[in-house]
């Protein structure tokens, strides 16, 4: 079968389209007729090595961590899935999607696909939605209430918009200039160009004291401190990305990635089949240009996800 290889950690265009051995899948795994695959941030870190050690790979590697395909074969002790089926799943760190073929744990990072949910549509759902649904989670206390999302126009933050306005938030998103349509048609109260105007001072302004909840899915470490300010005191700073354990103005920091509670996956692709959560496509492109979204995906401002498609 092709693959997307990474022979080494290094730059992204090393990768190459290669002919590896079709695995087989072990007991309670999957083996995955790949449809389509999306774009993810860990996708680079995992290629280049920045985040090697905490979460090294195995080389030649095959990067990819949401798959959506239809099932080859099962390995032993599997019973949830049969071949045939046309599943989603989110791979984690194995990762693996950028191939014809990709192994799959049959657990709850995996899930039927249905019928109405298309393999692009299903690709770009596990890593984005799963991981918006557990930052929602941590933003808990502070709901209903007001949410301010940053980074609000990717394929991650596209989530935790409408994802916070089902659980009941007033939402303010960060964007660009030419996004406030997009953002409000994703359910945003309002909208801060980040560019032109101070975040923290416009959000402190319009909620009188800061917002309940801040998300930030765009700045890590010590830069979560200039979204922190636009917390109001007692409030709570949720991110995927690490950093300090507190902030000036009395701010908490929670700090959480991709989870898949059982059911889940499952929930959030029926929603998506419904047409009652949104899964936005930026762009895509075939299999043979694959090293090319991911070039693009770390040099363009795309709105929703990159999706690769067989």
């Amino acid at each position: 079968m092709k693959a997307l290889l990474a022979r080494s950690y290094g730059r992204l265009n090393e990768l190459e389209i290669a002919d590896v051995p079709r695995p087989e899948p072990a007991a309670g795994q999957l083996l995955v007729r790949v449809q389509a695959a999306a774009v993810n941030p860990i996708d680079i870190a995992l290629i280049t090595g920045t985040l090697k050690d905490k979460l090294p790979v195995a080389h030649p590697f095959v990067p990819g961590v949401d798959v959506s395909g239809v099932v080859e074969s099962v390995g032993a002790g599997v019973d949830r899935f049969r071949a045939g089926d046309a599943v989603i799943a989110w791979n984690g760190v194995p990762s693996g999607a950028f191939a014809e073929y990709a192994l799959v744990r049959a657990d709850d990072s995996a899930a039927l696909r249905p019928p109405s949910l298309d393999p692009r549509h299903g690709a770009a759902l596990p890593t984005g939605a799963l991981t918006a649904s557990a930052l929602l989670d941590e933003a808990k206390p502070g709901l209903p209430g007001w949410v301010l999302i940053v980074g609000a126009t990717g394929g991650l933050g596209s989530y935790a918009v409408q994802l916070a306005k089902q659980a009941g938030a007033t939402v303010i998103a960060t964007g660009r200039d030419g996004d406030m349509d997009y953002l409000e048609s994703l359910g945003a109260d309002g909208v801060i160009d980040y560019r032109t105007e101070n975040v923290a001072e416009r959000v402190r302004d319009w909620t009188q004291g800061g917002a309940d909840v801040v998300i930030d899915l765009a700045q890590a470490g010590p830069a979560l401190a200039d979204a922190a300010a636009a917390a109001k005191p007692g409030g709570l700073l949720v991110s995927p990305l690490g950093g300090p354990p507190a902030f000036d103005r009395d701010v908490r920091a929670v700090y959480t990635g991709t989870t898949t509670p059982a059911g889940r996956l499952a929930e959030l692709a029926a929603q998506a089949a419904t047409g009652a959560l949104r899964v936005e496509i930026g762009a895509e492109y075939p299999f043979s240009e694959a090293r090319q979204a991911l070039l693009d995906f770390t040099a363009q401002h795309v709105r929703g996800k990159v999706v690769v498609t067989f």
